[in-house]
């Protein structure tokens, strides 16, 4: 069974990549955060887990670090109805902050779920009934990254704003979360708020 890989990166995808190692090219599934860290020509490393399909045989995916692994093991193992691949569109949402997504589980917090991590309500639901208990166990990498962005009724009338303009609640969060750490918040003017947000949501 492969559980490591180390080599040069032949190719990468939108959500994988191809590794040369001992003059086989392996090709591995990866969270899309983690495909895009990857350089064509480049070495890298990758823990690896190995899926069979009676469909496509052997897949590989792969993971930046063991405890991304662990995760999208822990996704594919504890909740119900649960393959590979939704496992890693699990991991893909979760790895945005894996300490904010961490603590929103063992808060049962949907709203974080769905507001900043962009699950659906249904699949937030799903997802702290399947792992409340099971996330002590998961060492968690890096610090929190969401923070407070501001007074509820700013909040709400900016995410209406926003989402009237076509923008999810997951993308409207993101954006102000963003605004708030380049200092602007409830005090200035809801206009100057939606501008500001447009911007971020644009680049």
């Amino acid at each position: 069974m492969i559980a490591f890989l180390t080599g040069k990166i032949l190719e990468t995808k939108e959500d994988g990549a191809v590794i040369l190692c001992g003059g086989v090219g392996y090709e591995v599934n990866l969270a899309h955060s983690s495909a895009q860290e990857l350089t064509a020509g480049q070495d890298a490393s990758l823990y690896v887990a190995e899926s069979i399909s009676p469909y496509d045989g052997t897949v590989l995916y792969g993971f930046a670090h063991k405890e991304d692994k662990d995760l999208w093991l822990l996704f594919k193992t504890a909740i119900p109805n649960t393959g590979p691949k939704k496992a890693m569109e699990f991991l893909n949402k979760a790895l945005r902050s894996v300490a904010d997504f961490h603590q929103a589980i063992l808060q049962r917090d949907p709203k974080i779920l769905t507001g900043i991590f962009g699950f659906t309500a249904k699949t937030a639901e799903k997802l702290i009934n399947s792992l409340k208990d099971k996330m002590d166990a998961v060492t968690v990498q890096g610090e929190s990254k969401i923070k407070v962005v501001g007074e509820p009724t700013y909040l709400s009338s900016a995410l209406e704003a926003l989402g009237a303009l076509g923008y999810s609640a997951a993308e409207a969060r993101r954006a102000l979360d963003t605004l708030h750490t380049q200092g602007i918040g409830p005090n200035e003017k809801i206009e100057t708020i939606i501008k500001e947000a447009l911007r971020v949501l644009k680049k």
